[in-house]
């Protein structure tokens, strides 16, 4: 069995006197793409960007590769990558010159970042534009750079908050592939997505948070299971879990009295 890349113990995050992830645990082994699913405010973003170092837990830890995120941030980061869902780049370099500044970040020897760099920029289909300034880029073009220079240091975990959003079909299916192989080669994937039918086709697992508390995880049959429907799809188990069905139902009666 692989090794537990992902690792929270108790994660709370608290703004005031609210908590907005309280008491969070899970585990993610190398080899498999978990999904990390919500409504809105339940606390996604929050937890990953605590699992980046990027915020500071109240209370409780967080580990990549066994690391403690916050007492040994240097030995975590250099294992893990992070994609954003609003990616924020140099607008006056170039993609090719972006991602050669991310090796750079992570001491890659020159002969081996500038080839990493052309194999991602041509599997990104980016290869045609990669000496033109990123602020010419569209926001699909520019979030197929911050995943390219996501995967240059060919990372054990990588983290990505709605990384679909912005992409076409095709860029959404290519991700789908990458995240896959990558997964097949050994890493954590750990995603975070609105999009019910990507998570369903893509993770081994998914974790659904309520309220910033796990309230269900397993495989997407392995929840059919708990709501007693295998027939079910992923998104109706999701609003049932949730109280969204509330709202379907609500809309139902306003369908009747029109």
């Amino acid at each position: 069995m692989n090794k537990v890349l992902i690792k929270t113990s108790q994660l709370t995050k608290n703004f005031g006197s609210t908590a907005v992830v309280d008491g969070l645990n899970l585990q993610v082994r190398g080899g498999e793409i978990y999904g990390f699913l919500g409504p809105n405010g339940a606390g996604k973003t929050t937890t990953i960007k605590m699992l980046t170092g990027l915020l500071e837990p109240s209370h409780g830890e967080a580990y990549i590769c066994g690391y403690d995120i916050n007492k040994d941030s240097a030995k975590a980061k250099a294992l893990m990558a992070y994609v954003p869902d609003q990616p924020k780049m140099y607008g006056k370099l170039t993609a090719r010159e972006f991602l050669l500044l991310i090796s750079d970040l992570y001491r890659i020897p020159q002969d081996v970042s500038r080839e990493r760099a052309k194999q991602l920029l041509g599997l990104f289909g980016l290869e045609a534009r990669a000496d033109e300034l990123l602020e010419g880029y569209s926001h699909g073009m520019r979030q197929k750079v911050v995943l390219a220079s996501a995967l240059i240091h060919q990372p054990q975990v990588i983290l990505l908050d709605e990384p679909t959003v912005g992409l076409d079909p095709a860029s959404a299916r290519l991700l789908k592939d990458v995240l896959q192989k990558m997964a097949q080669m050994g890493a954590a994937i750990f995603l975070s997505t609105h999009i019910l039918e990507i998570a369903e086709r893509m993770c081994h697992r998914v974790g659904i948070l309520k309220n910033g508390q796990l309230i269900a995880e397993g495989s997407p049959e392995e929840l059919r299971r708990k709501v007693g429907n295998e027939g079910e799809s992923l998104e109706d188990i999701f609003l049932e879990l949730t109280g969204g069905n509330e709202t379907a139902d609500l809309i139902k009666g306003l369908e009747g009295e029109c």
